[in-house]
């Protein structure tokens, strides 16, 4: 778990935008406790991960509710008691209308020139920057890796039947809490119970059913990479926001093979291989198909934990 540094204030906030006939808008908001134009953002609350503080800042200062998307940069800057950390998402506007509050007395919905123009800080002006070297619509997909099951050296029945530990519990209920913040419209799941199990709470909310994916299991992968990857580039063109809940011995080939054939570099972990600890989410954002070649990756971010605390880090 990663330790907050000696006085760092953790927030988040976003970009929120909208499409309109005259091109993307974006939301810019005032305050006047420092007579300022900037990007929504606020502290965590206690218990609170950085998605959920973007939403529920979103709403408390503009009236909107909010689909997050990728993460566009993290910003640290000096404040009185230390270091203030805001990561700020890419969030598209959903039901809502503005109306002043105590924070906030005055939104603007700017094109991304304007808002560069009227922002009163250049690190909000680097987020506006960098929302805008991608398409504003992208479609994201989260890549879920089963949540922790029991030692397989002590379960006794077929593996695919080993169930999820208390400490899985937990993390399927984190995971189930990050789903609607990005949207998540569909459910698929490799076969094993582990799998299933950690994807159950999402599919209750949405009142769906569980699309099950032989071929993003372990055993289907491996007998047939390609058609594991043919299958995932099929999910996405599908359109929403589909979920996937897979294994470990998946995810990190097929989000490595997806940024390299996107020229995407990521950062590695031990022995260069990809992060995917267990209950661990890639968001995985892209850009239309283009050329019949099935959708391109755009931007890969990774959570270690869909828990309070840890800080996901931008991939």
């Amino acid at each position: 778990m990663r330790k907050e540094r000696s006085g760092e204030t953790r927030a988040a906030g976003a970009l929120l935008w909208r499409e309109t006939r005259d091109g993307v808008r974006i939301a810019v908001v005032h305050r006047p406790a420092y007579d300022d134009w900037s990007l929504p953002k606020g502290k965590l609350d206690p218990g609170e991960t950085l998605p959920e503080a973007a939403v529920r800042e979103l709403a408390e200062e503009t009236g909107y509710r909010a689909t997050l998307g990728r993460r566009l940069r993290t910003v640290r800057y000096p404040v009185a008691d230390g270091t203030k950390t805001v990561v700020f998402f890419s969030a598209a506007a959903g039901a809502g209308a503005f109306s002043p509050n105590g924070e906030v007395d005055e939104l603007r919905w700017l094109s991304p020139h304007e808002a560069e123009t009227m922002l009163s800080y250049g690190t909000d002006v680097d987020v506006v920057r960098s929302f805008t070297l991608l398409p504003a619509s992208l479609t994201t997909l989260l890549l879920v890796r089963h949540a922790k099951a029991g030692k397989r050296d002590e379960w006794g029945g077929e593996d695919d039947l080993r169930p999820l530990s208390p400490a899985g519990l937990r993390q399927a209920q984190g995971v189930r809490k990050l789903a609607p913040l990005f949207g998540v419209d569909r459910v698929f799941s490799a076969p094993p119970l582990r799998c299933r199990q950690t994807v159950e709470g999402i599919v209750t909310d949405l009142g769906v059913q569980i699309g099950l994916e032989p071929a993003l299991s372990e055993r289907g992968y491996l007998a047939d990479p390609a058609r594991g990857r043919s299958r995932l580039s099929a999910i996405v063109a599908a359109g929403g926001t589909p979920l996937v809940c897979s294994q470990g011995g998946v995810i990190p080939d097929v989000v490595g093979l997806l940024a390299r054939r996107a020229g995407i570099e990521l950062p590695t972990g031990k022995g260069d291989a990809l992060p995917c600890k267990k209950g661990s989410v890639w968001v995985l954002s892209f850009r239309p198909a283009a050329d019949n070649g099935g959708p391109l990756l755009a931007a890969a971010d990774y959570y270690p934990s869909a828990l309070p605390s840890p800080t996901p880090v931008r991939r």
